[in-house]
């Protein structure tokens, strides 16, 4: 928590103890009172940035320092969350050039702006300058959190002795963020050097350690009563929002292939990837706030359906590169979502893509998502109920809306490039270009965990990756891996 200062706003308090409790909705509900009370204050501005910052709400965040940063332009604070937001949407080189520039200016948050540098740097693969800040060490190395960033150094001239500084930092980290970014390193490099049972045991342990108890009752039934309206037909979710054009958006789970699919289509003149945007997960919000999802969609009048679709494309075309057309919206929970965006964007383009269920499932398992909002990845069992789930309703929810849409396999799209992707720009509507076939070309930042495969060409590598986990497969599985 944030050390308070002496006649400091009473929110102030207020605030770092939502945070602490991480009621963020709450968090910036006081941080607006306090901007509207004191428009002069930073503090103000940072807080409600920061409670922004772990929904995902990157465009409003970004928003907020914008406005916080014209009352106080060196405030530390609120350069350092611009910065941490600016390399989230993948605007890294302008993020490790802000960083940079606050560094050089000794601020009091040093340490905090050494380490969202260093991630920068990590993220966009600038190796030799990273291994040159760890090099040059500071305050910031000695923190417990420095242990990561010397490890990644290491890694790439002695994966072993990496390993062994992870799992060690892991196993000794006070926070359950430290524990799972260092242990879930160890697992990625445990994987590569085939250290396979290694690596599935120090996974179930991290996920034991960090990740809370996951309600998969209430995605069960979120899903279930979406299935009974289906019965019933299209009626219930009508288009009530205005033609949408040029939006494309992702339906798939996580680790089913999305990054790869985002990097391909990148790299096509007219289409801009803008990354796991959290526009549908606010239309989501909004809904429920209304009382309408998902049981009375037919109610949403169309003023509300125009205001929510106009909120999504204006956060979507603010991440959009100059010149495209399209934007391709990564987010991974839209598969959960599909009734409320045909009706408030109707006319977007749904790319659904899937993959082989237990290399999906094993990938998920080892890898580290958000504990909370992705907690199912802590077990296969329920890994397996989600992917049912997943393929029911969407499989569904395609044909009875009749939505612009088209389904791929990863392993086709793998195997089958241009086929596959030529199918997806069929959908939009647009020309074939040869540069989507080279993603590895793609300098756009990728925050996701695939980050380094997708620097690589189109390779077969994680195709049937489950087989070096058979061990923690039952024949549960075959039906699955079968539909």
């Amino acid at each position: 928590m944030k050390p308070i200062r002496p006649n400091e706003p009473p929110e102030i308090a207020e605030i770092e103890r939502l945070l602490g409790q991480q009621r963020f909705a709450e968090a910036v509900d006081v941080g607006n009172r306090l901007i509207a009370r004191f428009p002069k204050l930073p503090a103000g501005y940072s807080a409600v940035a920061r409670a922004l910052l772990p929904t995902g709400r990157l465009a409003k965040a970004a928003e907020v320092a914008d406005r916080g940063l014209r009352v106080a332009p060196a405030d530390a604070n609120l350069n350092l969350l611009k910065g941490i937001v600016e390399h989230r949407l993948g605007q890294s080189t302008q993020a490790i050039d802000r960083l940079r520039r606050l560094l050089e200016s000794r601020p009091p948050n040093a340490i905090e702006v050494s380490f969202a540098l260093a991630e920068a740097m990590h993220r966009a693969g600038r190796r030799e300058e990273l291994d040159a800040f760890v090099e040059a060490g500071g305050a910031w190395t000695t923190d417990e959190r420095g242990a990561v960033f010397t490890a990644r150094a290491t890694a790439r001239v002695d994966r072993s002795r990496a390993i062994d500084a992870l799992t060690k930092t892991a196993q000794g980290a006070r926070s359950p963020l430290l524990k799972r970014i260092a242990g879930f390193e160890a697992v990625r490099h445990l994987d590569a050097e085939g250290r396979y049972r290694e690596a599935f045991d120090l996974a179930q342990w991290i996920h034991r350690e960090t990740t809370p108890p996951f309600d998969l009752g209430e995605v069960e039934m979120e899903i279930a009563e979406q299935e009974r309206l289906l019965e019933k037909g299209a009626t219930w979710c009508p288009p009530k929002g205005p033609q949408v054009e040029g939006a494309a958006i992702v339906v798939g789970l996580p680790r089913s292939g999305t990054t790869l699919l985002e990097q391909m289509l990148d790299r096509h003149p007219a289409i801009s990837g803008i990354g796991e945007y959290e526009g549908t997960f606010a239309i989501r919000e909004s809904l429920i706030g209304l009382g309408l999802w998902p049981l009375n969609l037919r109610t949403l009048t169309a003023s509300d359906a125009a205001r929510l679709s106009a909120e999504y494309l204006q956060g979507a075309h603010a991440r959009r590169r100059a010149g495209a057309a399209w934007t391709f919206d990564k987010s991974l929970h839209q598969w959960r979502l599909l009734p409320a965006l045909a009706t408030v964007l109707p006319g977007a383009v749904f790319l659904h893509i899937e993959r082989n269920p237990r290399d999906c499932a094993i990938s998920m398992h080892v890898s580290n998502f958000h504990p909370k909002s992705w907690g199912f990845t802590a077990d296969l069992a329920q890994i397996r109920r989600v992917i049912e789930l997943e393929r029911r309703i969407v499989r569904r929810a395609i044909e009875v809306l009749g939505l612009r849409a088209v389904s791929i396999r990863y392993e086709d799209l793998v195997d089958h490039p241009e086929r596959e992707i030529r199918r997806a720009l069929d959908v939009m509507g647009l020309p074939f270009d040869p540069a989507v076939l080279a993603p590895e070309e793609n300098r756009r930042t990728v925050l996701t965990l695939s980050f380094e495969q997708v620097r690589r060409k189109i390779n077969r590598s994680s195709i049937g990756r489950w087989k070096n986990y058979a061990f923690a497969f039952g024949p549960e599985w075959d039906a699955l891996a079968t539909s």
